[in-house]
């Protein structure tokens, strides 16, 4: 039996990662943003994680607007019955150092920083750029040391409609 394998995600793989995103997450707003974000061109690294030839997890980095060549990630999703077995974690990781070996210079992510920050992600880091997303839940990863600390960045619409979907379906409202 071989272990779980790390693969850039092709577009047979797309029904499997958004039924996992439902899995994973309870609700369809995830898969849908994976879905647009390909869709728009926005997508750049997109893996999967094979596990007994299955996909047990995914993972997606979109480009955004900034003073530097930087990304997002999101959404991260494993498999329920697979969590807390260190996938998520080696996505992250695989996606972090291909994100740092093709030149990108900042990664973003709005999530738990009790989470987040074992991979050096920081909200202190994400403090000085100008974004929709701002607070103790919005992180930076600064993959090279001369990457600018301030701007304003601009994400791909897909979130937008993607955090009005989930604040709706959670019965928040928007602010």
């Amino acid at each position: 039996m071989n272990g779980p394998i790390i693969r850039d995600e092709t577009a047979s793989d797309f029904d499997a990662v958004r039924k996992l995103l439902l899995l994973a997450f309870g609700e369809d707003s995830p898969g849908g943003l994976a879905d647009d974000l390909r869709r728009s061109g926005d997508a750049v690294l997109s893996m999967v994680v094979e596990h007994e030839g299955k996909i047990a997890g995914h993972i997606l980095f979109s480009r955004i607007e900034a003073p530097l060549r930087a990304l997002t990630l999101a959404p991260l999703g494993v498999r329920p019955d697979l969590q807390k077995r260190g996938i998520g974690s080696a996505l992250i990781r695989h996606g972090l150092e291909r994100a740092g070996k093709e030149g990108w210079d900042a990664v973003f992510v709005l999530g738990s920083p009790a989470y987040y920050r074992r991979f050096g992600f920081d909200p202190a880091l994400a403090q000085n750029y100008d974004n929709p997303y701002n607070g103790p839940a919005f992180m930076a990863l600064l993959l090279h040391d001369a990457a600018p600390r301030t701007g304003r960045l601009v994400f791909p619409s897909a979130f937008d409609e993607d955090i009005r979907e989930h604040a709706v379906r959670r019965g928040k409202g928007l602010m």
